[in-house]
């Protein structure tokens, strides 16, 4: 049935579903795992860096997270070619806001705009869904520190805590269990660790399997940091020594 009606995104089928958008969010869940939290004092991006071959030269510059402007950073999961058309984008619309008005613009606002963008790739013949989901980190005067998650479907909304990619759903669990309200930076850290230490397919994690960045606010200033290699590891290490106790505790209490 569904070979009947996944030709275009302008059909739907008898079921009311759009198979191509539905593909495109298929092709997100096989990229490297993404994910958000909102704390009390900043913003959290972690993601998986998928390496393919030992021989590429390492990027430069940061492969899944991205800064949009002073106020705004994203993470993203899919295609990156696609990931890349769509950054351009989303830079382009908040310069576009800066000059006209002269401020920085809103954190929803530059979201929404995007995902309308999106969602017309889902309704015209010739063309394709964006195979990219994204997870927005930002700050305004309006609303304070958010976090917002789109997928190609043109759907956005504002979260606590989000992941997407490889094994979202479980990261997802763990995040529902874990997360609370008055979460700290370095809380909210060391749970990021956590979640990708139990999700990710990787058998050992290390500072080159993984990217790290935190949206803060100081001294009215909004600060974007990408966390060096050497804090990494010492997140990992940290969280690594709380599992390897947690083990004990439990071998203890099972011999008595």
């Amino acid at each position: 049935m569904a070979a009947r009606y996944d030709t275009r995104t302008t059909t739907f089928s008898p079921e009311g579903r759009l198979y191509q958008v539905e593909y495109a969010m298929e092709a997100i869940s096989h990229a490297g795992t993404c994910l958000g939290i909102l704390c009390n004092d900043g913003v959290i991006l972690a993601a998986e860096k998928k390496v393919t071959s030992k021989l590429l030269e390492p990027l430069s510059s940061s492969e899944k997270i991205y800064k949009i402007n002073e106020n705004i950073a994203c993470s993203v999961a899919g295609i990156t070619a696609d990931a890349n058309i769509l950054i351009n984008d989303i830079r382009l619309r908040s310069q576009r806001f800066l000059f006209e008005y002269n401020e920085s613009i809103p954190c929803e606002q530059l979201v929404q705009m995007i995902c309308d963008f999106k969602q017309a790739y889902t309704q015209f013949g010739g063309l394709r869904p964006f195979g990219v989901s994204f997870l927005y980190a930002g700050w305004d005067s309006h609303f304070g520190l958010q976090l917002y998650q789109s997928d190609p479907s043109g759907n956005y909304g504002g979260w606590k805590a989000a992941c997407i990619g490889a094994n979202h759903q479980s990261a997802q669990s763990i995040l529902k269990q874990e997360y609370k309200d008055d979460l700290s930076l370095d809380d909210g850290l060391s749970l990021a660790v956590k979640v990708l230490t139990k999700t990710m397919d990787s058998t050992s994690l290390s500072a080159d399997k993984l990217e790290f960045a935190t949206l803060t606010r100081d001294g009215g200033e909004t600060k974007f940091t990408y966390l060096d290699n050497v804090r990494i590891d010492a997140l990992i290490k940290v969280q690594q020594e709380k599992e390897e106790a947690e083990k004990k505790e439990k071998e203890r209490k099972a011999k008595k």
